[in-house]
């Protein structure tokens, strides 16, 4: 009899899964516990198994597709049978109608042979799904827009043939030299504008990730009453006391924002409203600190968290950073490992940012923002003197921290980064 293969609830929070790939094709033999398809969820790409013994008689929903929890999309059967009533239960595909272009329409792809670049080797054909239509991940697709590359002369390296972000940047890398200007530079003759029609536009998929993090912004900036707390805080013992550590265990490889993270463990631990989140009827005080923190991957943000951080050593924080973040941007990391964190830190220090503010992950609290690490001129004893200052602004929902609670929290922050040595009493 034949088997439904249907969308599988592969996270907590999943509610519906893109087809990164498809372990097997359609006339393969499959047996019960056999991976049969990779799944791009919420946060991860898992495996989804097979229920079911028999032959994969039809696929019903392409790699780079996305289907609801509960959708069939396949079935397994013998080999010989009739599997008409099961395929016509199916939904049918619902495609968005295609807009008429503003200028000429482009030719629709379609496989042409191998073209030379600039350098004389050989394209590779576009990558394509089995129903024709173009993989490639938005981040891939927003950096070839940008920089002006044809998507339809690369070849893609991910999965399933998907253009990623390594691709472009392989093909970017080509690109020959803009020569310089001669020496003799006519003068600019400004000629009169020319009014163009509206852009010509491409849609592509959103990531199953870019969904849920839309949908997760929706609960939380307008439904969660956010205020915002802003502090300075001089780094310049932090910073001294990371380089000592270092020195002595350089395999530590100890970081400023693990230093952060335990600092705020630490802090949380000592202001329990802080460490708390809002449950409709009632308010959940957390025992531990669970720290989220926050890291940038190909297709958005994920939060893995450091369970008890509270109870762990730098060392400890730092390695399990690490590889939690490494796991992360791999899309391996196991649902548990980044749902339900007490709090979170979410730091673009690294990018120059020295000061923003971040949106809270409900059901929590609250977030911490930190910025850059910089050396500014202060005031100390009626001197202007050097010191290495951070910003940090946190981020409160309203029904659980109060100004003061959250500016008590910070000064909690602050005194403990600007004396580490508080760690270790």
């Amino acid at each position: 009899m034949a088997s439904k293969v249907i969308m599988p609830k592969l996270s907590p929070t999943m509610e519906e899964g893109q087809i990164a790939r498809w372990l097997k094709k359609e006339g393969d033999k499959v047996s019960m516990g056999e991976p049969l398809a990779e799944i791009d969820t919420d946060k991860a790409t898992m495996e989804m198994q097979a229920l079911a013994n028999g032959v994969l008689r039809k696929i019903l929903v392409n790699e780079g597709e996305s289907a609801p929890l509960g959708q069939l999309i396949a079935v397994i059967g013998e080999a010989d049978e009739d599997i008409s009533s099961v395929i016509n239960e199916a939904p049918a595909k619902q495609t968005a109608p295609t807009p008429a272009p503003a200028s000429a329409p482009a030719p629709a792809p379609s496989p042409q042979p191998a073209a030379a670049d600039a350098n004389g080797h050989a394209r590779q054909a576009p990558a394509q799904s089995e129903s024709g239509r173009m993989i490639v991940s938005p981040l891939a697709a927003r950096m070839a827009a940008e920089a002006g590359l044809d998507l339809r002369t690369l070849h893609g390296s991910g999965p399933g043939g998907r253009i990623i972000k390594r691709d472009i940047e392989a093909a970017l890398s080509e690109t020959k030299p803009v020569p310089a200007f001669p020496r003799a530079v006519e003068p600019l003759r400004f000629q009169p504008a020319v009014v163009a029609s509206a852009s010509p536009y491409r849609d592509e998929p959103a990531s199953e990730i870019r969904r849920t993090i839309a949908r997760r912004l929706v609960t939380s900036i307008g439904p969660v009453p956010h205020f915002f707390l802003t502090s300075e805080i001089e780094m310049d013992r932090a910073v001294e006391m990371r380089r000592g550590i270092n020195a002595l265990d350089p395999d530590l490889k100890i970081s400023i924002n693990d230093i952060i993270i335990k600092v705020v463990a630490s802090a949380l631990i000592q202001h329990p409203a802080v460490n708390a989140s809002f449950q409709d009827k009632f308010i959940r005080y957390y025992e531990h600190a669970d720290v989220g923190v926050a890291v940038a991957i190909e297709d958005g943000l994920i939060t893995p968290v450091i369970r008890s951080a509270d109870q762990k050593s730098l060392s400890q924080i730092a390695a399990e950073v690490r590889e939690l973040a490494e796991r992360a941007r791999s899309r391996k990391l196991k649902p548990e490992e980044y749902t339900g964190a007490t709090f979170s830190v979410s730091n673009l220090g690294m990018f120059g940012i020295d000061e923003f503010t971040a949106v809270i992950n409900p059901p929590e609290g609250g977030i911490l923002a930190i910025g850059a690490v910089t050396p500014k001129p202060v005031v100390r004893d009626n001197e202007i003197v050097i010191r290495q200052i951070m910003r940090i602004t946190m981020s409160c929902d309203h029904r659980v921290i109060d100004g003061a609670t959250g500016a008590k929290f910070l000064q909690t922050v602050k005194k403990i980064l600007e004396n580490p040595l508080y760690l270790v009493v």
